[in-house]
């Protein structure tokens, strides 16, 4: 059974949610290209980072975990990743769009424009269509006075799994937008 007192949204979840937003909030106010493309690459790799661990890394710890300790870990795992993601998600791809459209690259006319536009789009719906409404879906199941431990299992598993299809996603966006920098449309 999960235990009800212990708190679920804490101030470092909030947090999670909060500095991605402002380093991308004061790189739009400071409106210069280095900060837009610093946390571009900051929130952009921290997001891949962590898509790559839970797909490659955490799959296979929670995989060998009784249901128990999976529900544990998941418990402390929701709220993080309920903010954290979201937040760097759409620092990355907010600055990378307003880097892009300033520095003129911004054109539908290159394929390879197209391609990271059709990578974002996947990316995108993966994120926030599917995992984010996951993560909200435990999250309230965990508020639960009785929580259905299966369904915060299969659930998070579920998200873990999509999280490394993700990494997948960005690391084909990183060869795209690499192959941009060295200016090769």
């Amino acid at each position: 059974m999960i235990e009800e007192k212990q708190r679920i949204v804490s101030p470092y979840s909030m947090l999670t949610l909060l500095v991605p937003l402002a380093g991308l909030a004061f790189a739009l106010l400071y409106g210069n290209i280095l900060a837009l493309n610093y946390v571009h690459v900051i929130t952009g790799g921290t997001w891949t980072g962590i898509d790559l661990f839970m797909g490659i890394v955490m799959s296979r710890v929670l995989k060998g975990l009784e249901p128990q300790a999976r529900a544990q870990v998941l418990k402390k795992l929701v709220p993080v990743m309920l903010f954290l993601m979201p937040s760097l998600a759409t620092a990355a791809i907010s600055s990378g769009i307003n880097m892009a459209s300033r520095l003129g690259m911004l054109s539908l006319q290159s394929p390879t424009i197209i391609a990271a536009i059709v990578i974002v789009i996947i990316l995108s719906v993966q994120g926030f269509g599917i995992i984010m409404p996951t993560e909200a879906k435990v999250y309230l199941e965990l508020r639960k006075k009785e929580p259905n431990r299966d369904k915060i299992i299969r659930w998070g598993m579920r998200n873990v799994k999509l999280a490394g299809s993700q990494g997948a996603f960005q690391v084909a966006l990183i060869f795209v937008m690499a192959n941009l920098a060295l200016g090769i449309v």
